[in-house]
């Protein structure tokens, strides 16, 4: 196990970016370069390397470095906050819908004509709105999401990987997410993007069961399987801005 000598924060200009890292040495032999999902990017590097070494080598893994951080940055949810109010607006598969509350016999959302059709037994407040739909989402979202599974993995057959669980739920900051155990989980509000976007990044956590890292190889499986994805990744980031 390695152990940790001291660390510094430093940043380095890369054309009209600033990439700021944290520098850590170790007792170790080469240097590595992680970048997080919550966009930090840790160095570690062998105690004899000198902060220009290590800066020219960071200068060289840049263009790397900002795609990384590109792709966290697009996984991150963007959706404003919403008041659940009559007449709003909220997404399902990336068409949107107006919000209409009414006190029913029971509570139920329904999609009809452009509209969700929220009902409540009591007085439909905001509060009891927003319960009743993001119910509704989670419902949603198990079943298009398994039909999303479906989809792509009929692309992984043959590459003699076995094939994924799938677990849903809310996250903060990741549309997808790849466990160490196999498991492929996705964001609950990925249900408000098009399906094809759906598509994308469960594709995409698919690669990783062949490619953990985004390595060129990785790339080269994602562009066999989704040609154009840089598109369909744009249309994610746009639909839910």
């Amino acid at each position: 196990m390695e152990t940790l000598i001291h660390s510094n924060k430093y940043s380095i200009v890369y054309g009209r970016k600033n990439i700021d890292f944290s520098l850590l040495y170790c007792d170790r032999k080469t240097m590595e370069i992680a970048v997080h999902p919550d966009s930090t990017i840790i160095v570690k590097a062998p105690v004899q390397y000198d902060i220009t070494l290590i800066e020219k080598k960071i200068i060289k893994r840049a263009r790397w470095i900002l795609r990384q951080l590109n792709y966290f940055k697009q996984f991150s949810p963007k959706t404003p906050d919403r008041c659940y109010v009559n007449g709003e607006t909220h997404l399902y598969l990336g068409k949107p819908f107006r919000l209409k509350l009414a006190k029913g016999q029971e509570n139920s959302v329904k999609l009809s004509r452009g509209f969700f059709h929220v009902n409540c037994r009591n007085e439909p407040t905001p509060n009891v709105a927003k319960k009743l739909l993001n119910q509704w989402y989670s419902e949603k979202a198990q079943l298009q999401f398994a039909e999303s599974m479906e989809r792509c993995w009929q692309k992984f057959n043959g590459l003699g990987i076995g094939k994924p669980n799938l677990s849903v739920k809310r996250m903060q900051k990741r549309w997808g997410s790849l466990s160490n155990k196999g498991t492929v989980t996705l964001n609950t509000d990925l249900v408000k993007a098009p399906k094809e976007c759906i598509d994308y990044v469960v594709t995409h956590e698919l690669c990783h069961l062949k490619y953990h890292n985004h390595s060129p190889d990785f790339y080269k499986l994602l562009d066999s399987v989704i040609p154009g994805w840089e598109k369909i990744k744009h249309k994610l980031e746009v639909s839910m801005s």
